[in-house]
């Protein structure tokens, strides 16, 4: 695959699948087998789904017989294939069936039902609808991060797909709130055994083992940078900064990183506008440059009065004044105009700059938790130096709490930081990024069994 095409979803082709009466079901058994058409947009796209309970037998069965043998999967299948067959559109002897199909599959198909007597013809896309999406997660790295854009939504087709950078994104953040090196190596140590597929409950989570390494890793890091190995134990030095001792520093990096990765989500969101809409939507969308210079405008506002610098201040005001003026032009035309649209528009830019700042301060959680999983460390710890050092039996409990309370602390931060990690990414993030959801690619697949089996 080139580099450009991992960019973007799969790029998708519209088709026609023609067949003369007599073979169009051998077609649709054929294409069944393959599992590479979605015709989730014909007339029976809301009957036809991908499912392990259908089956097709290769010749045409008594429905009769299949119920007395209680083969409901092949009933299944059979009903699911007629639905298929009675949306086509005919001509004579001749049906055609229309769906979208992977360009990369389209020769197989086509070889395969060439041997048919059938054909798939190129069409061009409907005015109005777009393809359906699939991401190409052909990479252990895709496969692990592509959850979290699941989870939010079905990428737009004409999108650009950030699988990659969303997953870099949220490790980031999960191990500056979640910096222990102790704890780290626990997550690396629970990456490794999810990989072994061992025990076997956890199989089905086995592709996501590189993105709990990630997090692991990204958690040691910071912990080396904290000084923090289960707690403040002195294990290892502190390399940056001590969380509890200079909470303002931490702070500020962290609204740091956030203005860096606001910087980056507004980059995809003005290329997806100008993919979805061109140089008109790109240039108004509070999600494009209108917005994007509306926050470098506030940014070098910013940095002008902690500077105490005037020209830098009038700059950032003049940027953000642009960017404002954009925004408000957007607003009043998707409005419609008129006073709604002067209503709309005057609410709206006041809207884009609270969002702007509280979309900003928010990433201060990266510091907030990050203490807080630091102050948990030094409980811990406080405890249990405070029971050792009363000797003999004290030296036991000692362990005890230390084993127990990084347990609890692991526990406790393993969830907060994972789930204040993921709404930074869906609020802060994935809402510049996309304003619209796509449809996912979901082809019409079938096993198909020999003729003999289906009265087994």
């Amino acid at each position: 695959m080139r580099w450009r095409d991992s960019l973007v979803p799969v790029r998708m082709q519209r088709v026609a699948l023609v067949a003369s009466a007599g073979t169009l079901r051998g077609m649709l058994v054929r294409v069944a087998e393959a599992g590479v058409v979605d015709f989730g947009d014909t007339g029976a796209g809301s009957d036809v789904r991908t499912t392990g309970a259908a089956a097709l037998s290769v010749d045409e069965q008594d429905a009769t017989t299949l119920r007395q043998s209680g083969r409901a999967d092949l009933i299944a299948g059979e009903q699911q294939l007629r639905s298929l067959s009675d949306a086509a559109v005919r001509h004579g002897d001749v049906a055609a069936l229309a769906g979208w199909c992977p360009e990369s599959e389209i020769d197989t198909l086509r070889t395969g039902l060439a041997a048919l007597g059938a054909a798939v013809v190129d069409l061009r896309p409907p005015a109005g609808v777009d393809p359906p999406t699939r991401l190409a997660n052909r990479t252990p790295a895709r496969r692990a991060f592509a959850p979290l854009l699941r989870i939010y939504t079905t990428i737009p087709y004409a999108d650009l797909d950030p699988t990659i950078p969303a997953g870099l994104a949220y490790i980031v953040m999960f191990g500056m709130m979640f910096g222990d090196a102790g704890h780290g190596l626990l997550l690396v140590a629970g990456a490794l055994v999810l990989r072994s597929g061992r025990p076997k409950r956890l199989a089905r989570w086995r592709q996501l083992w590189l993105f709990v390494a990630g997090a692991g890793i990204a958690a040691t890091g910071f912990g080396v940078l904290y000084g923090e190995f289960f707690g403040p134990t002195g294990a290892l030095p502190v390399l940056w900064l001590d969380p509890l001792d200079q909470p303002v520093r931490l702070m500020v990096t962290a609204i740091a990183v956030g203005a860096v990765l606001l910087a980056i989500s507004y980059a995809m969101g003005t290329a997806n506008r100008w993919r979805e809409g061109g140089l008109r939507l790109a240039l108004y969308s509070s999600s494009g440059i209108a917005g994007a210079t509306t926050f470098l405008g506030l940014g070098v506002i910013t940095a002008g009065v902690l500077a105490h610098e005037v020209p830098v201040l009038i700059a950032g005001i003049a940027v953000t004044g642009a960017g404002l003026v954009l925004s408000t032009m957007g607003m009043f035309a998707e409005a419609g105009g008129g006073s709604a649209g002067v209503v709309r528009s005057g609410v709206g830019v006041v809207d884009l700059v609270m969002h702007i700042g509280a979309n900003s301060i928010s990433f201060a959680r990266l510091a907030a938790f990050g203490m807080t999983h630091a102050a948990l460390g030094w409980l811990v710890w406080q405890a249990t130096t405070a029971v050792a050092g009363r000797g003999g039996v004290g030296i036991a409990f000692a362990a005890v709490i230390f084993v127990l309370g990084n347990a609890v602390a692991f526990a406790l931060e393993t969830l907060i930081a994972g789930v204040q990690a993921l709404r930074l990414e869906f609020y802060e993030l994935f809402s510049r990024v996309f304003v619209e959801a796509g449809r996912p690619f979901t082809p019409w697949h079938i096993p198909v069994i020999e003729t003999r089996s289906a009265s087994c």
